[in-house]
Parts: structure tokens; C-alpha cells; sequence
């Protein structure tokens, strides 16, 4: 296989692990194992599989293009995410634990990085029980934060350096680190792996994310008012400013190591800046932006991690579907003699027939009392609940006649009278033409609204 790009990469199953074989500075290479990296050498980059043994990479079975020996350890180009995550929050109390938008806050960004393409690995470090459990539970690995740099007047920097001292003496030496804050939910796992190519495109050695500021700024000091960022007594127009200005918005920030170890700071170097939206630059430093978070985040599915979370029907006893605005897009066909009728896409039969063919077990859960509901679900060979007037008890009764676990139930809704019903699930999914309110609840959001696709797009999503 030869690299005829910058950038190209190997994906392959979980159960399959591919050997790929690159000619790197007319060396043969192969690199084979059960983890993805990131390699750059001869001014080529790829992505590419290691096999890690005893808390070393080796390449094999050929000599690398260093010269060392098949059994000498080398150092991957490898990038690792750090979470910072303390208890004691003052503002907020247990603010990294604290619900939003479905999840425990601290979740978002750890399900964020690891749906990254170019994250290898993800550390949480914390000095607190709960927010610990939390993030094992969303997948990261934990560092354990002495108490010293966990109160309120340690820095950040602090307990970064110590993160990269345990990453290095368990894993080694990363090329990369991408530390996010947990208070900046509003991320995609795009935006990590733009900054991080960024980052690597301009040959520098640190970066941060910002949005660009488009205001005047004054600044008062001992007792006097000054313009900042302009000259007051020549105003510019916007579009004739010729700097630009700058706020972090600490979502992102990527860094080489030594920048940390030789300059005690996260930022040192070339220093480089990513820019976001004004959008996701909100953060969660007092009880009312938790409300504004969940906001922005119900308008715009994939901001948070939890709409990304990958789930497997092998997570799943039993899928539960609304009929009306999933199965249909919500509109009822009346003829002049009052008959209704629904439009229903194939596409969605043919995913009920992928998913039961899985082995998953599966229903309709509907308040219509309308025959049409019967009729489609028949023809589905899927079993019907009609006419429900309490669908949190009818789950209820649904999940017990099957012996199911709720946190292994996944219900699919679209309006409020679905809510009860999410509520009580472990994965409840809203269409993405939802009510807010119900985008709201759901930890997966899919791209595409009841009645086109919706359901096949879930069928798709648990069977990959």
C-alpha cells in the first residue's frame, strides 16, 4: 500500500485488525496490533495499528526507520486527551458531576475526545469519587490527583504536568496533548481533530481555541477609562480594522509536551489559534448557563458528546418506537369520507428486519387508536401497544412481560407525550425533527426526522 497523499487513513473493524505495509524512506514497515496511531515520517503522514506490550509500542517485524531492532521500543506519534475534573466546585457544587443535557457534565468531553479520529487515549484526572465513576463509566482512564494541587488555589498547569508524568511513565511519552475542559460542553469531536491537524499543518507547538471579537474593549485602571482595542478618537469600521482580536474560549487547547515540562504553561512556542463559533464557546461557570448549554445544545444535535455515543444492539433488551412523527413524518392523509392514512418509508421496514434478524427485541408503544397503526405494525410482525394514555406505565408493563432492564431499553420519540417514556430508559432517542423539549431529553439525536429514514438510520447506527 503506498501513501500517495499527505494524510490517509486505515480503518478497520474491532474484530479485524488490518496489517497494512508502507514504504516509509524505502523502508518496509509493518505495523500490526489492536490500537490506532497517528505516524508521520519522510514528510508522509498515515494512520496506522501498533501492538502495545508491557507499556511499550513496538513496531514489526522489520527494523523501523530509526534502525532500531524489531524488540526496541519506539515512541508513536501518539495524542492523548486530559480532562481536569476536580471536586469542591464552589459556584456550583458538584458541577463536574452535575446533569446536563442528558449526562454527567464531565461525560460530554470524554465521549468527545474518544469519537475523535485523532485522540488516541483519554485521561481524566481527579481527586473526587463521583466524577471518577463517571468518566471510567463514559470510558477514560483516571489519573488520581493528589490533594495538593486539587484545591482552590492550584493551577491547572499544575496538575496538567503531573497528568503527563503519570502518562509518560504508564505509556510513554506522548507527541500531543489535548487537554479539554469539561466546563466547555459544546464541542464536536470535529473540532478536536481540526485543531489537532492544525496544530500539525503549521509546524507549531501549541494552540487554543477562540472566537474572533468584533467589540470595542475599554479598560479601567487606578481610576482611569482607556480604549483598549481601538483608538477612540479614530473609530474604524469593522471592516477596516487591521488586527484581529481574540478570546479564549477554553474548550481546546493542544499542546507538545516540552512546551508544558520547559515553561510550566500550557501554551509556549509557535502558538497558533483555532477558531470556533461564538456558539460553542460557552461555558458552565454558574447555575444559569447549565439552562443555556441544554438550550443551544436542543437546537443544534452534536454539539454535546451524548448525541454522538455510540450504542451497539448488543447494548440494548429491547427497542421501543412510537408510530406517529417516527414511523411517519407526522401527517395524517384525510379523505372526503374521514379515512386517514399515513406514508411510511420502506427503508424503515427493511431496518426492523436488520435489527430482528440480530436477535433484538422490539415494539410499538402509540397513543393514535387509529387501525393504520395495527396495520403497519402487522406488516412489520412487530407487536403494538395502542391508544396509551400513560406510556411510562405501559413501558413499564412492557419491560416486565419481557424480563428487560431499563438501562437496557432504548425508546424512540418525537413530542412531549413521549417524554415520560424517555425519561425512564437508558437510551432514549429523539427524530431530528423532534419538540425541544424532547431533543433536550435524548442522549442520541438522529440526523435524519421521523417517517424518512429515521428508524433505518437507527437500525444502521446499532448493528455498525
Amino acid at each position: 500500500c503506498l501513501l500517495s497523499a499527505r494524510r490517509t487513513s486505515f480503518w478497520g473493524k474491532k474484530s479485524r485488525v488490518p496489517r497494512v505495509m508502507l514504504p516509509l524512506r524505502d523502508i518496509g514497515v509493518t505495523y500490526r496490533g489492536c490500537r490506532r496511531r497517528d505516524v508521520e515520517s519522510g514528510g508522509l503522514a498515515a494512520s496506522l495499528w501498533w501492538r502495545h506490550s508491557r507499556s511499550e509500542w513496538y513496531q514489526e517485524p522489520f527494523a523501523s526507520p530509526r534502525g532500531r531492532s524489531r524488540k526496541d521500543p519506539v515512541v508513536p506519534m501518539s495524542t492523548v486527551a486530559v480532562i481536569l475534573a476536580r471536586g469542591g466546585s464552589k459556584g456550583i457544587p458538584g458541577k463536574n458531576v452535575a446533569t446536563v443535557a442528558g449526562a454527567p457534565l464531565v461525560e460530554h468531553s470524554v465521549v468527545q475526545a474518544l469519537r475523535s479520529a485523532t485522540v488516541d487515549a483519554v485521561y481524566v484526572s481527579t481527586d473526587d469519587a463521583a466524577i471518577g465513576a463517571a468518566a471510567r463509566a463514559a470510558g477514560a482512564e483516571l489519573i488520581d490527583r493528589p490533594a495538593d494541587i486539587a484545591g482552590d488555589e492550584a493551577t491547572s498547569e499544575s496538575a496538567l504536568e503531573h497528568a503527563l508524568e503519570h502518562i509518560t511513565a504508564t505509556v510513554g511519552d506522548p507527541d500531543l496533548i489535548v487537554f479539554l475542559q469539561p466546563t466547555s460542553p459544546l464541542r464536536r469531536p470535529s473540532d478536536i481533530d481540526e485543531a489537532v491537524a492544525a496544530l500539525r499543518d503549521a509546524g507549531a507547538d501549541s494552540l487554543f481555541s477562540a472566537n474572533e471579537l468584533h467589540a470595542f474593549l475599554w479598560r479601567e485602571a487606578d481610576g482611569e477609562v482607556t480604549s483598549f482595542s481601538y483608538d477612540h478618537r479614530s473609530r474604524p469600521r469593522r471592516q477596516d480594522r487591521d488586527v484581529t482580536d481574540w478570546i479564549e474560549n477554553g474548550s481546546i487547547y493542544v499542546f507538545r509536551p516540552w512546551v508544558l515540562r520547559e515553561l510550566g504553561n500550557r501554551l509556549g512556542g509557535t502558538i497558533i489559534v483555532h477558531e470556533m463559533s461564538a456558539t460553542t464557546s460557552f461555558q458552565i461557570d454558574e447555575p444559569g448557563d447549565i439552562e443555556l448549554i441544554e438550550a443551544i445544545a436542543a437546537t443544534e444535535p452534536g454539539l454535546t458528546g451524548i448525541a454522538d455515543r455510540a450504542v451497539s444492539h448488543r447494548d440494548l433488551d429491547l427497542l421501543v418506537f412510537d408510530f406517529d412523527g417516527v414511523f411517519t413524518d407526522n401527517t395524517v392523509i384525510v379523505d372526503q369520507h374521514g379515512t386517514e392514512s399515513v406514508i411510511c418509508n420502506r427503508s424503515d421496514g427493511m431496518g426492523v428486519a436488520m435489527l430482528r434478524a440480530a436477535g433484538l427485541d422490539m415494539a410499538i408503544l402509540s397513543t393514535e387508536t387509529n387501525p393504520v397503526v395495527a396495520a403497519r405494525a402487522a406488516k412489520l410482525s412487530l407487536p403494538v401497544h395502542q391508544g396509551s394514555s400513560d406510556k411510562a406505565a405501559d413501558l413499564r408493563s412492557l419491560v416486565a412481560e419481557r424480563g428487560a432492564d431499563l438501562d437496557r431499553v432504548a425508546f424512540v420519540g418525537n413530542d412531549v407525550n413521549d417524554l415520560p417514556a424517555l425519561d425512564l430508559v437508558g437510551v432514549p432517542i429523539a427524530v431530528a425533527d423532534a419538540v425541544p423539549a424532547v431533543l433536550q431529553a435524548a442522549r442520541w439525536i438522529t440526523s435524519r426526522p421521523g417517517g424518512h429514514g429515521a428508524v433505518r438510520e437507527i437500525a444502521d447506527r446499532l448493528l455498525d
